[in-house]
């Protein structure tokens, strides 16, 4: 297998058919997840010792470093995952735990997960193979920790993001989730909507919208039961390698501040994208005193750089674009540029479909609306 993980598995599949005495399906299955794998999950995909499951199983896990992220917010003698999977949320999470119990009930990936824990920690985990929730109501333990990651796909294989639709059912099961469990964490989908879940289960006391290269990957939802809170936290946080950053606030504040618009300056600024899920639009914009462009756009301008270090991205203005058709050609010449828009009149694909455009380059075409007008900005990324 090893010296064939950078092949292309369908070519592999049709070399070696009826010409090996192992099974070849399998072996090409193990080296197409270990190609999905080497980006999400390093150093499992770098250990040979491990297995990997069917596509879809990999599609929901989680990237070691969301994994990473989410043990460093618990700890405790005992947890339970209850949607165990693939397991790397699993063994992250039983980093910071004595013993870890995990929970499956289809039976491929609870023999996957035992054959790999036993490689990878011997000693700290329990395997159990059916209905977690069952498992919970006639089990005598009690937990620090019930970890929770919903299947999002239903029964047509579509996607699902309201925490009532996904299994299990964490809404209608939540008293017996609480009573089970010192800290209750789950993990929702990127798409979820947050104050509709808030309003599902009002008991939710903290919440982080996570994003990774500022790409949202997911919503973690936490309760704690000796925690009292009089407003709801919301952490905004990119994962990055050159540092991670965050931004912290309350939907009551949000809902205070009021928004300062102005005509576009020297300087516009996105703020990153966990800000943009959660909805800390006014937040933002009070915080590091900046002027919001208009009140569906969500971008910012200001004069100068900041002297703080913002959580967004920050473009320099070269020109505003007041005839693309005439101006692109001359300010483009190589026809690969950046394209974002906000509250545009097109869509980034359309923008490069009308005007025969790739990506690439290092210029961004900024499209956005600017108090009652639609504008185009020729910009540079001067920060990210």
């Amino acid at each position: 297998m090893q010296d064939h993980l950078h092949e292309d598995p369908a070519q592999l599949l049709l070399k070696y058919a009826d010409k090996t005495d192992f099974d070849l399906r399998f072996a090409v299955q193990q080296i197409h997840a270990r190609q999905k794998a080497k980006h999400k999950i390093p150093s499992w995909a770098s250990n040979f010792n491990l297995l990997f499951p069917a596509s879809i199983s990999m599609e929901q896990a989680s990237s070691e470093e969301t994994a990473l992220f989410k043990a460093d917010l618990v700890c405790g003698k005992s947890m339970i995952d209850l949607t165990g999977g693939l397991g790397v949320d699993t063994y992250y999470l039983a980093s910071n735990f004595e013993h870890a119990t995990y929970c499956e009930r289809q039976e491929v990936l609870a023999k996957l997960a035992e054959h790999n824990f036993k490689h990878l920690s011997p000693d700290k985990f329990t395997i159990m193979n059916g209905d977690s929730l069952d498992f919970l109501s006639k089990t005598s333990s009690n937990f620090d920790l019930i970890y929770v990651d919903p299947a999002r796909r239903g029964g047509h294989n579509q996607k699902l993001y309201k925490l009532a639709d996904c299994e299990p059912d964490i809404v209608k099961h939540w008293n017996l989730l609480k009573s089970k469990a010192k800290t209750l964490l789950i993990k929702a989908s990127p798409m979820l909507d947050i104050k509709q879940a808030l309003v599902e289960i009002p008991e939710i006391q903290q919440i982080w919208v996570v994003s990774l290269r500022n790409d949202v990957k997911e919503v973690l939802l936490l309760w704690q039961e000796e925690s009292v809170v009089t407003q709801r936290i919301i952490h905004c946080v990119d994962l990055h390698p050159a540092g991670s950053r965050s931004f912290t606030f309350t939907f009551e504040a949000e809902e205070s501040f009021e928004s300062e618009f102005g005509k576009h300056s020297n300087y516009l600024i996105e703020p990153m994208a966990s800000i943009l899920k959660a909805g800390a639009f006014k937040s933002f914009g009070n915080k590091y005193g900046l002027k919001k462009l208009h009140p569906n756009s969500h971008l910012f301008t200001c004069d100068s750089l900041p002297e703080v270090q913002i959580p967004g991205r920050i473009f320099k203005i070269l020109q505003e674009v007041q005839n693309p058709k005439k101006e692109l050609k001359q300010l483009v010449p190589s026809g690969k540029v950046n394209i974002i828009t906000r509250n545009y009149i097109l869509s980034p694909d359309e923008f490069k479909k009308k005007y025969k455009l790739k990506d690439g380059g290092t210029q961004f075409l900024i499209g956005t609306k600017s108090g009652e007008r639609q504008v185009l900005f020729l910009a540079e990324l001067v920060f990210q």
